[in-house]
């Protein structure tokens, strides 16, 4: 079989998954948030935090309990870090420098798993599970509880209120994310992966020698990192690992896992509003543009020219044998499309367009179908701006769900999507102008010049505001520049837009819905799906060609 087939039939078999988890799954999730029943251990842990479930918020109650949660589990994690040479189970690992500890601390707090360390070498079974784990749940869960305030605010009617934060954070933890993480790992463990608690111990090697290495809880928390889109492996090579993911059909798994909750949450969408047409609308826009991507990258990858590469069938430098180009493409688009950040392979390997193909899914916001939760909310707040594009084009205001979007909707929308553009942007010039900053670029020439080397840097600071994790190597980013300004990155690129979308989400709460009438946008059409992409790639292109022409773009027809 070529490998040019073999990645076809991936993709088709994944799509096929995909399609029959989706109504099932996008169904008990829309059942889940909004039951009026309470299941037992649930009432356990309101009963241990203090919180009435029943109780309904408004978008600044709501958005003070994401906060206060957040802050909470980030002085924990920090905290954790800093002890880890006092704790057990920690292989006599020495505690966490303040740098590093503050931005491992904001990477798994904001859903972002920016691994500035070697997993293994680093982090001792407390840490790692205790900490890293826990925070892979919650922040995930926190996502999602945010994006269906945002889908209730379309849903309710003069009401203001979003539900209750503490009542959805833990709905998502408990019924969602934890059941499916669990045979998750014991399918992870039958086809290979490891789960245990072992300590380290040499190992022989086939060419002689040895070598030391530890076990850890890889099954575990290889389910949730990928499910709950974080990122952050047990491993520094993290998904290419063996012990994280040992086979191709492992590989496939893992990607299903990727996608399958921020592709169901459109369905979950259009039930919770009453309108399933509608969530189609916006599982066609993800759909296509994830399909385009992916279709993309597996053309560049395998196209790539020159004798020793024909032989290999692409280019497989970076890549494992084990996966092949076919699955490393597959692999590597889910992963920058979403807010995942986990790898199969080395990103800084791929061809010049196909880490520019990688940056590009990233600056999109990570919305087709994006991470858990804030794929579904960015891709609402695009959904806002198109329709405002839209009124423009024929004089009429707009209106989206039978709610109209005003000058404050607008506003709140925009502010969205400026934040991170201003982080990626600002910070990543700063890098070039610092001495310091540059000699952290490994693999260019001197200080960093070169179109690469700002890839790098352009790559690390769009991977940490938009929430995704992953990295293009060459890039030393273990000092303190570079630990404290993506750690800021992180958090404000996590938090900032979850305050404008639950601010948005309220003042559509408040209002009254709005009859429809001949003039009115019909928003579950071909024709809207179409204009939403449009100004996708419209948005994204305006703010960050220039960036990508310096990168990847010159490097690629140099």
């Amino acid at each position: 079989m070529s490998p040019i087939l073999a990645g076809v039939l991936q993709l088709m078999a994944l799509i096929a998954a995909l399609a029959l988890a989706y109504r099932p799954l996008g169904d008990f999730m829309a059942a889940t948030y909004s039951s009026k029943k309470h299941l037992r251990v649930e009432k356990a842990i309101y009963r241990c935090i203090g919180a009435n479930p029943d109780t309904e918020m408004r978008w600044p109650a709501y958005l003070r309990g994401v906060l206060a949660f957040s802050l909470v589990g980030l002085l924990f994690l920090y905290l954790l870090q800093r002890l880890q040479g006092s704790l057990p189970l920690s292989f006599g690992f020495a505690s966490i420098s303040p740098d590093q500890a503050f931005n491992t601390a904001a990477s798994f707090v904001a859903n972002t798993n920016w691994q500035s360390y070697s997993g293994e070498q680093a982090m001792g079974h407390v840490v790692q599970t205790a900490g890293l784990a826990v925070q892979n749940f919650v922040s995930a869960a926190t996502g999602m509880a945010v994006a269906i305030a945002l889908v209730r605010g379309f849903a309710r009617s003069r009401t203001g209120e979003l539900g209750n934060f503490w009542s959805d954070l833990v709905r998502g933890t408990v019924r969602v994310l934890l059941p499916i993480s669990v045979i998750g790992a014991l399918v992870l463990v039958a086809c290979g992966a490891i789960q245990n608690f072992a300590g380290i111990h040499e190992v022989g090697q086939f060419m002689g020698g040895s070598q030391q290495t530890g076990g850890g809880a890889y099954a575990s928390q290889e389910v949730i990192k990928e499910l709950g889109t974080n990122g952050g492996g047990v491993a520094n090579a993290n998904s290419a690992h063996p012990f994280e993911n040992p086979n191709a059909f492992t590989n496939l798994f893992e990607i299903f896992l990727i996608l399958v909750i921020p592709f169901s949450l459109t369905r979950t969408f259009g039930k919770l509003v009453g309108n399933i047409r509608q969530g189609y609308a916006i599982l066609a826009t993800m759909g296509f543009i994830w399909l385009a991507f992916t279709a993309l990258m597996m053309w560049t990858e395998f196209a790539h020219g020159g004798p020793a590469l024909q032989a290999a069938g692409g280019a497989m430098e970076g890549k494992e044998t084990r996966f092949g180009i076919g699955g490393s493409a597959i692999f590597s688009v889910a992963t920058t499309l979403t807010s995942t950040g986990a790898v199969d392979s080395f990103h800084s390997s791929f061809t010049a367009f196909g880490g520019g193909i990688q940056l590009l899914g990233m600056m999109l916001g990570e919305i087709a179908p994006g991470g858990v939760g804030s794929g579904l909310y960015g891709m609402l707040v695009m959904a806002i701006i198109a329709v405002f594009i839209a009124g423009l084009m024929v004089g009429r205001t707009p209106e989206y769900l039978g709610k109209k979007i005003s000058t404050r909707e607008i506003k709140l929308a925009a502010c969205y999507i400026l934040i991170t553009p201003t982080l990626v942007l600002g910070f990543t010039a700063a890098s070039m102008v610092l001495p310091d900053a540059l000699g952290s670029m490994l693999n260019t020439k001197a200080l960093g010049a070169g179109s690469h080397g700002f890839s790098e840097v352009l790559y690390a600071f769009t991977s940490g505001a938009n929430n995704n994790g992953s990295a293009f190597g060459g890039l030393n980013a273990n000092t303190p520049w570079y630990n404290t300004t993506i750690g800021l990155a992180m958090l404000l690129g996590r938090f900032l837009p979850m305050v404008f979308v639950l601010a948005l989400a309220g003042s559509l709460s408040e209002q009254k819905p709005i009859p429809e009438t001949a003039g009115t946008l019909r928003t579950e059409k071909p024709l809207f799906a179409g204009l939403l992409v449009g100004t996708i790639l419209i948005i994204t292109g305006l703010t960050y060609f220039p960036a990508l022409a310096l990168g990847p773009l010159a490097e690629g027809l140099s």
